[in-house]
C-alpha cells in the first residue's frame, strides 16, 4: 500500500507490496516533484529472477510524447509504474523507472522508456482529477467574494423544488456553502447579472462532472494490470470532453465576473492600472474559445491521448481566469488597505499620490462582509503581513502586489493549501453556517402545540379502543414493489429511498397497503386495528399540507354482515370530529360501484374508469370545466361523454332523500348492475346511520371519487366547513380486494383515516380565537427552596418525596422570591411548597395556593398527605 514518511522537505511514497493502491494526489506530488517513489522490497525480492520481460522497454514512443509538459511525463511514468508491478516484470524495469522519476534532472531521459497510450491518458487524467478536486474547493469561494464585490443580488440562489424528488444536489450544495460564506453581508442583494446567477448551475455541473472523472480516474487506478484492452480512449474521451465543457462554461462566467469586480474597484488610478495588468496576463474570451476548440477537434478526431493534454491545458486557463477572479473581487473589496497590508506609505500609481482619496476612502461607512467571506479576507491579510514582498514603487509594486494575491488562487502556489483549508474549515463549521432550516413541508412542534396533539391523540386512541381495535405498528419504508400500482396517478409523489441493503425501498405513503402487507403475511382472516405514525408524500407541501405527517387509521378486516363495517367506520369518524370539538363539518359520500355504473352509463371504456375517477376527484379543487378538459384533452373522452359526467357529478344533498331519487322507476342508475348493487348497499349503510343518529353529519356527493386505485365500495371523505381553509381533513372507504393482492385469500376491508395535522391547525387556530394558551406541563406543584445551591441535598429529599407519592413536581433553588413566582405562574403551576431558613427550623413548610393566593403552614412531615388531600 502506499504509506508516506517525511524525509526533510520531501515526501518519501512507498509503492507496491500487499494492498497497493494509487490515487491521484500521489501521483500529482510525484509529478511536481513534492514527492520521491520507494518501490517495496517485496516487490523486487518478488520480481529479482524473473526473466521475462514484458516491459515498455520495447514499447514504441508514444507519438505525442514531445507535446507533453514535464508534470504530465512524470504522471504518465508513475502510472505506468504502479501497472508494472502487477506484472510480470524484470524488478530491474521497475528500478529504471524509479530512479527516472526520483532524478534531479528538470528533463527525464525517455530513451530507454516507451510510454503507452493508457498511461499518457490516465498520467494526465491524475493531473485533472487531484487538480479539478482543488478547483471545486475554491470557486464557490471565489464567487461569494464577487457576489459581496459588486453588490450583487442572489436571488436565483433560492432554489424551488418541483415536487418530483429530481433535486440537483450538486446545484443545491454550491447554493448552501456560498449561503454559508456570506451569511450576514450587508453588500449582496442589489445588482443583477448573468454571470451571479448562473453561478448555482454553472459551479453545480462542475461538482457533477468532477465527480464522474474521479471515478473513472480511481477505478482505473486501482484496478489489475490489463493487456489488450480496448476502448480506454473513448471512454476517457468521454468523461474529460464532458469536464472540458464545465471549465469552458466556467471560465467564461469566472472570466465575466472578474471584469465586473474591475469595474467596482473604487480608485481610479488603481482601477486603471489593474486593467492594464488584467488584458495583459489574464487569458481572453478569445484565447478561452480556442482552446476549447481544439479539445473539440481532437475528440472528433478520435485523437485521445492529445485531447486529455489539451484539457489540461485548458484546466491551466481556466485555473488562471479563476485567480485573477479571486485576486480582483479581494482588491475590490479592500482596495488600499489590502494592497498596503505590509506597509502603511502609500502606493503611488500612474504618478499620483494616493494619500488624498485614502482620506476620502477612511470616512466611508465600514462595510460589514459575510461572515465567511471575512475570514477569508483576513487570512489573506495576515498572510502578507507576514512575507516580505520586495520594494519598489508604482505600477512595479503594484505587480508585485499582484502577483501574491494571485499566489493564493494557484494550485501549486505556497499559500493555496491553506487557504483551501480555511474555506473548508468556513463551510463546515456551525459557527459561520447560517441558521438551520426545517425541510419544505415538515414542522417543528414548540411545546404549547405538543400539548394540543397529546391531547387529540389521547382522545383518538380513547375512541379507537372504543371499539375495540388493537394497536399496530409497521416499518416506516417498505419494499418499494409493495407500494407501487395501490395509488393510481399520485403514485408519482411517493418518496424513494437510495438503495442501501440490496432492496429498492420507499417511505410509506400510508398506513392502509402496509397494513394489508401485513394482514395477507400473516395469513389474518379478522383483524380490527388502529394505527397512528407518520407517513410520506413527495408533494408541494401548502398550507395544511406536509410532506411528513401523522395519519391516525382505524380498520376493519374480516367477513361481516353486509355493511355491518362500513357503518362503524362512518360512525366512528363522527365521534372522532365531535369529541375533538372542532366545530361544523360534513362527511361527503358516496360508493366506487356507483361512480363505475355511472361512468357506464355514460359510455368511458371500462380501462379509463380508474383514470377518469381521478379528474373526477378534483372537482373539490377546480371547476367541472377544467376537469372536463382535462378528460377530453388529456384523457381522451368524446365532449358529449364529458358532459354527460358533469350532469351526474353535479347532484348531492341529503343521503335517504338523493338515494330515493337515484331508485326511482326509469333511473338509469336502477338499470345497470353495478350502480344498483351499489344504491342497495347504500340504502342499508343510510339506515344505519339514521338509527345511529349521525346521518345528519353525511351527504351523498356523486362528485366524489378518491383517486386512490384499491377502493372497492364505499368511499368518504370528511370535509371541514369552519373558517380555517385546510381541505379534506379525513378519508376512507372499502377496499375488498388490497390484501389479495399480497396473499393467496382475499380479506374484505374497510378504513379510515383521519388527517390529523389539519386537525392540528384547526384546533390551533380555535386557541388563538379564543385567547386561550395552553399548560406545557401538568406540574401540580412548585417545591421552592428559597436559599443558595448548597440547599440542593435539602432540595433533592423533598422533591423526591413528592415523587415518591406519585405528584407530578418541579423544583427550584433560589434566593429570590419572585423568580419562583415567576416560574409557577409562566407553567400554570397550581400549588407550592416555600422552605427557607425560618421553615426549616419550625419543622414545617408553607403551601401556596397560586389560584386563590391562599397560604397555610402545614408540618413537613405529613407534606404528600396534606397535599393529596387538598388536590382531591
Amino acid at each position: 500500500m502506499w504509506t508516506m514518511a517525511e524525509r526533510g522537505e520531501v515526501k518519501v511514497i512507498t509503492v507496491g507490496g500487499k494492498g497497493s493502491s494509487l490515487s491521484s494526489s500521489s501521483v500529482y506530488s510525484v509529478a511536481t516533484r513534492r514527492s520521491q517513489l520507494r518501490i517495496d522490497s517485496s516487490v523486487l525480492d518478488r520480481l529479482s529472477n524473473h526473466t521475462q520481460n514484458r516491459n515498455p522497454l520495447n514499447q514504441p514512443q508514444f507519438p505525442f510524447l514531445k507535446s507533453l509538459t514535464p508534470i504530465e511525463v512524470r504522471a504518465s511514468l508513475t502510472f505506468l509504474l504502479i501497472k508494472l508491478i502487477h506484472s510480470s516484470n524484470s524488478a530491474t524495469v521497475l528500478s529504471l523507472i524509479c530512479d527516472t522519476l526520483n532524478s534531479e534532472s528538470e528533463t527525464l531521459d525517455l530513451n530507454c522508456i516507451g510510454l503507452t497510450e493508457d498511461s499518457v491518458l490516465y498520467g494526465i487524467c491524475a493531473i485533472l482529477d487531484h487538480e479539478a478536486a482543488a478547483l471545486t474547493s475554491i470557486v464557490d469561494a471565489v464567487a461569494a467574494l464577487s457576489c459581496e464585490a459588486v453588490k450583487g443580488d442572489l436571488s436565483a440562489f433560492n432554489l424551488t423544488d418541483g415536487g418530483d424528488g429530481h433535486v440537483d444536489k450538486d446545484r443545491v450544495g454550491v447554493v448552501s456553502d456560498i449561503k454559508v460564506l456570506v451569511n450576514g453581508s450587508k453588500l449582496v442583494g442589489k445588482i443583477e447579472s448573468e454571470w451571479l446567477s448562473k453561478i448555482p448551475k454553472i459551479n453545480g455541473k462542475l461538482r457533477e462532472v468532477v465527480k464522474a472523472l474521479h471515478s473513472m480516474t480511481r477505478a482505473e487506478f486501482n484496478s489489475g494490470f490489463r493487456s489488450g484492452k480496448h476502448g480506454d480512449g473513448e471512454a476517457v474521451g468521454t468523461t474529460v470532453s464532458t469536464f472540458a465543457v464545465a471549465l469552458r462554461n466556467l471560465g467564461k462566467c469566472s472570466l465575466g465576473r472578474a471584469k465586473m469586480n474591475l469595474d467596482v474597484v473604487g480608485r481610479e488610478c488603481l482601477r486603471n492600472s489593474l486593467l492594464a495588468l488584467f488584458d495583459k496576463n489574464c487569458p481572453s474570451e478569445d484565447v478561452l474559445r480556442n482552446a476549447f476548440t481544439l479539445v473539440l477537434d481532437l475528440l472528433n478526431e478520435e485523437n485521445y491521448g492529445k485531447l486529455v493534454h489539451e484539457v489540461n491545458a485548458l484546466l491551466g486557463i481556466v485555473w488562471k481566469i479563476v485567480a485573477w477572479e479571486g485576486m480582483t473581487s479581494l482588491v475590490a473589496l479592500e482596495g488600499e488597505e489590502l494592497l498596503s497590508a505590509k506597509s502603511s506609505d502609500s502606493i503611488e500609481v500612474d504618478g499620483r499620490d494616493a494619500d488624498v482619496e485614502k482620506k476620502s476612502e477612511k470616512r466611508k461607512k465600514k462595510v460589514v462582509l459575510g461572515k465567511g467571506t471575512s475570514v477569508i479576507v483576513h487570512f489573506v491579510k495576515d498572510s502578507l503581513r507576514r512575507k516580505d514582498h520586495g520594494s519598489g514603487e508604482g505600477l512595479e509594486l503594484l505587480e508585485k502586489w499582484v502577483e501574491a494575491l494571485l499566489l493564493f488562487f494557484d494550485p501549486k502556489g505556497p499559500e493555496f493549501d491553506a487557504l483551501t483549508y480555511k474555506v473548508k474549515e468556513i463551510v463546515e463549521s456551525n459557527e459561520t453556517r447560517r441558521l438551520p432550516k426545517l425541510p419544505k413541508g415538515t414542522r417543528d412542534f414548540a411545546k404549547e402545540q405538543m400539548t394540543i396533539r397529546e391531547r387529540a391523540f389521547s382522545i383518538i386512541t380513547e375512541v379507537f379502543k372504543r371499539h375495540g381495535a388493537t394497536a399496530l405498528d409497521t416499518p416506516a419504508f417498505e419494499l418499494r414493489e409493495t407500494l407501487m400500482g395501490k395509488y393510481g396517478e399520485d403514485s408519482k409523489l411517493i418518496y424513494d429511498l437510495a438503495d442501501q441493503g440490496g432492496e429498492l425501498c420507499s417511505l410509506r405513503y400510508d398506513l392502509t397497503v402496509p397494513f394489508a402487507r401485513y394482514v395477507a403475511m400473516n395469513g389474518i382472516t379478522s383483524f380490527k386495528r388502529y394505527q397512528i405514525a407518520k407517513v410520506y408524500r413527495r408533494d408541494n407541501p401548502s398550507k395544511g399540507r406536509y410532506r411528513e405527517f401523522y395519519q391516525c387509521d382505524f380498520d376493519i378486516a374480516g367477513q361481516y354482515e353486509d355493511m355491518g363495517p362500513d357503518f362503524e367506520i362512518v360512525r366512528i369518524l363522527t365521534e372522532l370530529l365531535d369529541e375533538l370539538d372542532i366545530g361544523d363539518y360534513e362527511v361527503k359520500l358516496n360508493h366506487r360501484k356507483l361512480l363505475d355504473g355511472m361512468l357506464e352509463i355514460c359510455g368511458v371504456p371500462p380501462e379509463k374508469f380508474r383514470s377518469i375517477c381521478s379528474s373526477i376527484d378534483k372537482l373539490d379543487k377546480q371547476s367541472f370545466e377544467q376537469v372536463k378538459k382535462e378528460m377530453v384533452e388529456e384523457k381522451g373522452l368524446n365532449e358529449e361523454t364529458a358532459k354527460q359526467i358533469g350532469s351526474f357529478v353535479k347532484e348531492r344533498g341529503s343521503p335517504k332523500e338523493l338515494l330515493c331519487k337515484l331508485k326511482q322507476e326509469g333511473s338509469k342508475f336502477f338499470e345497470n348492475a353495478s350502480s344498483k348493487r351499489a344504491l342497495d348497499d347504500l340504502e342499508i349503510l343510510f339506515d344505519a346511520l339514521e338509527m345511529s343518529k349521525c346521518i345528519d353529519k353525511v351527504v351523498f356527493d356523486l362528485s366524489l371519487a378518491r383517486g386512490l386505485d384499491y377502493y372497492t365500495g364505499v368511499i368518504f371523505e370528511a370535509v371541514f366547513k369552519g373558517t380555517t381553509q385546510v381541505g379534506s381533513i379525513a378519508a376512507g372507504g372499502r377496499y375488498d380486494n388490497l390484501i389479495g393482492m399480497f396473499g393467496t385469500k382475499q380479506v374484505p376491508a374497510v378504513g379510515v383515516s383521519l388527517g390529523i395535522e389539519r386537525v392540528f391547525t384547526i384546533m390551533e387556530q380555535i386557541q388563538k380565537d379564543r385567547n386561550q394558551v395552553a399548560r406545557p406541563t401538568e406540574t401540580q406543584v412548585l417545591l421552592s427552596i428559597l436559599g443558595d445551591k448548597s440547599k440542593l441535598s435539602l432540595a433533592a429529599e423533598l422533591v423526591s418525596e413528592l415523587w415518591s407519592g406519585k405528584l407530578k413536581a418541579e423544583y427550584l433553588v433560589s434566593t429570590r422570591f419572585s423568580k419562583h413566582i415567576e416560574r409557577a405562574k409562566d407553567s400554570k403551576i397550581p400549588w407550592m411548597v416555600l422552605l427557607g431558613d425560618k421553615e426549616l427550623e419550625k419543622g414545617i413548610v408553607r403551601l401556596k395556593n397560586l389560584e386563590t393566593t391562599v397560604e397555610e403552614e402545614v408540618p413537613r412531615n405529613t407534606l404528600v398527605d396534606e397535599l393529596k388531600r387538598r388536590m382531591k
